[in-house]
């Protein structure tokens, strides 16, 4: 039988990302949009991994497939570590990009460029149905450092790509293109990570 992977994500755009950077798997790689609707759980964590765990393990049992999913944000410095999980709505609930990224660069108005150190941050979860006694987990981190521009620029991305200058470079991520985004982004580092422990996992026997 054809072992499947689902990828715990309702963002169509991020689940056909994942996709393809999880190909060459020895598996069969479904997205939410392949199985029946279900509402998405809670994200209620207090941290990346916490959420990216919530939903592996909730889409696992719901589905009671092998499932990877996500959790990332931005955690600035100055603002003691905000918007951290709470990056997808920090200017409120129903908040557009354009509402967080202004709400960010008004609250580090007051800030010097030194002082608007920055990290972009994702957490990788694997939740794999209990075999015997206990399900198989396993999580994987990937960090980009960098500062926030003093107003957006760019876009491509999505997001805080518009305000998120990586360190290292004098263009932020929404001025460059998905390749070279990846490379350095943290959610490239976090499943390029998270692939090679499912290459092992899935390597043909």
């Amino acid at each position: 039988m054809t072992n499947k992977l689902l990828i715990g994500s309702a963002n169509q755009d991020k689940a056909r990302e994942l996709t393809s950077l999880l190909a060459g798997l020895d598996c069969e790689v479904c997205s939410l949009a392949d199985l029946t609707d279900v509402d998405a759980p809670e994200e209620n964590g207090s941290t990346f991994a916490d959420n990216a765990l919530l939903k592996a393990t909730f889409y696992s049992k719901h589905f009671g497939l092998p499932c990877v999913a996500d959790d990332s944000g931005l955690c600035v410095d100055a603002l003691n570590g905000a918007p951290g999980v709470y990056s997808a709505r920090y200017a409120g609930e129903g908040c557009s990009y354009a509402d967080n990224n202004e709400k960010l660069l008004d609250a580090l108005a007051p800030y010097l460029w030194h002082e608007r150190t920055a990290r972009f941050v994702c957490c990788a979860a694997f939740v794999a149905p209990a075999e015997d006694a206990e399900a198989t987990v396993h999580v994987e981190e990937g960090t980009v450092e960098g500062y926030i521009a003093m107003e957006a620029y760019g876009k491509n991305g999505f997001g805080y790509d518009p305000v998120f200058v990586p360190k290292g470079s004098d263009v932020t991520f929404a001025e460059m293109t998905a390749a070279e985004k990846h490379t350095i982004s943290h959610r490239g580092r976090a499943f390029d990570k998270m692939a090679a422990f499912l290459r092992e996992r899935y390597a043909a026997v």
